[in-house]
C-alpha cells in the first residue's frame, strides 16, 4: 500500500508540475566548461532560458559554478572529455532529451541547423547548415541541407517553411535538383527575393531582411553567416544575437545535439537552449526521417 501510495503522489506531483508549466517538462544538457567568457555566463543563459520557456530544465554538465547552485548539475571533473562522457551518458540513459555543447565530433552525414535574427525586419531565419557537413559532394549536400533545414523548421512550428537558396556556388544546381523533387511530389515551398525580379535565389539583402524561413547554403559559409549574424553588434569577440549553430542532424542520426561557440554569449546560449528543447519535443529525428522519405519517394 505504501508503494502505490509514493507511485501516486510522485505522478500527481508530475501532473501539478507539468500543469504548473503549461506542459511536459524538456531536461536539456549544457555544457559547463570550455567557454571563452567562462562558465558563469554558461550558467547565466541557462537561468535566462528557464525563465523563458517555463518547461525547460536545463542541465549543467561539469564542474558546479559557485553561486548557480539552484540548477541541475551533472557534475564532473574540470576536464573537457569527462565532461563530454557525462554528456554522452546522460543522452544515451534518457536523463536529457538534447544538449548544447561547445563541440561534437559529428561523423559525415551529420550537420547542424543554424538560427539567426535577421537585423533588416528582425525576423528569425533558419541557415542550413552551420557545421558539420551533409555530403561529400557540395551539390547532394546543399539538396540535403534544405531538407533538414525544413525538417528542422517543422519540428519547431513552421509547418509550411518558405525556403530560399543562396547565391553560392551549387546554388543554381540544388535549386533545379529540388524543383525535380518538387514536380515528383516532394512537398517543398519555396520563398521569393525581396528583389523586384523576385526568384527563390538569395542575395545579401534577402538574408539581412530575412526573406524565407530557410536560408539554403554550403556549411562554410554557413558558418560565416552565423558568426556575423550572432556578433555583428559587438565587434565579434561576443555573440549577443540568435540562438547559435543548432541542432544536429543526419540520415538515421537519432541525436539532437546543438552547438554554440566558446564566443556564445548568455543570450545565445538561452536561445540554443530553447531551440533545443523545442526541436526535441517536436520529434526532430523523426521529423527528418518523414522528410527524407518523402524526398527519396519523389
Amino acid at each position: 500500500m505504501t508503494d502505490i501510495r509514493k507511485l501516486i503522489g510522485e505522478a500527481l506531483g508530475e501532473i501539478v508540475s507539468d500543469a504548473r508549466s503549461g506542459g511536459p517538462r524538456i531536461s536539456v544538457g549544457l555544457m559547463a566548461a570550455g567557454s571563452e567568457l567562462g562558465p558563469g555566463e554558461l550558467a547565466r543563459g541557462a537561468r535566462i532560458a528557464m525563465e523563458n520557456m517555463p518547461g525547460l530544465e536545463a542541465v549543467m554538465i561539469g564542474p558546479k559554478v559557485k553561486g548557480f547552485e539552484d540548477l541541475s548539475w551533472i557534475e564532473t571533473p574540470d576536464c573537457e572529455e569527462d565532461v563530454a562522457r557525462a554528456m554522452e551518458k546522460a543522452l544515451d540513459e534518457g536523463r536529457i532529451a538534447g544538449a548544447v555543447a561547445l563541440h561534437y565530433p559529428f561523423p559525415l552525414g551529420v550537420a547542424t541547423i543554424g538560427r539567426v535574427l535577421t537585423p533588416g525586419r528582425g525576423r528569425p531565419m533558419i541557415i542550413a547548415s552551420s557545421t558539420g557537413t551533409t555530403a561529400v559532394g557540395r551539390g547532394e549536400a546543399m539538396v540535403r541541407n534544405a531538407i533538414y533545414g525544413s525538417a528542422v523548421a517543422k519540428s519547431i512550428g513552421i509547418e509550411t517553411p518558405a525556403v530560399g537558396i543562396l547565391n553560392v556556388d551549387g546554388a543554381q544546381t540544388a535549386f533545379k535538383a529540388l524543383n525535380a523533387l518538387k514536380d515528383k511530389g516532394y512537398p517543398i515551398t519555396f520563398g521569393a527575393s525581396v528583389r523586384q525580379d523576385g526568384g527563390s535565389i538569395l542575395r545579401g539583402n534577402d538574408i539581412l531582411a530575412g526573406a524565407v524561413d530557410v536560408c539554403v547554403t554550403d556549411t562554410l559559409t554557413g558558418n560565416v553567416l552565423m558568426k556575423m549574424f550572432s556578433s555583428f553588434t559587438t565587434g565579434g569577440s561576443y555573440e549577443s544575437l540568435g540562438w547559435g549553430y543548432g541542432p544536429s542532424v543526419g540520415e538515421g542520426w537519432k541525436k539532437i545535439i546543438s552547438i554554440i561557440s566558446r564566443a556564445s554569449g548568455a543570450p545565445v546560449i538561452a536561445g540554443a537552449l530553447e531551440y533545443t528543447a523545442k526541436a526535441a519535443a517536436g520529434a526532430l529525428p523523426a521529423r527528418v526521417a518523414s522528410e527524407l522519405a518523402a524526398a527519396k519517394a519523389a
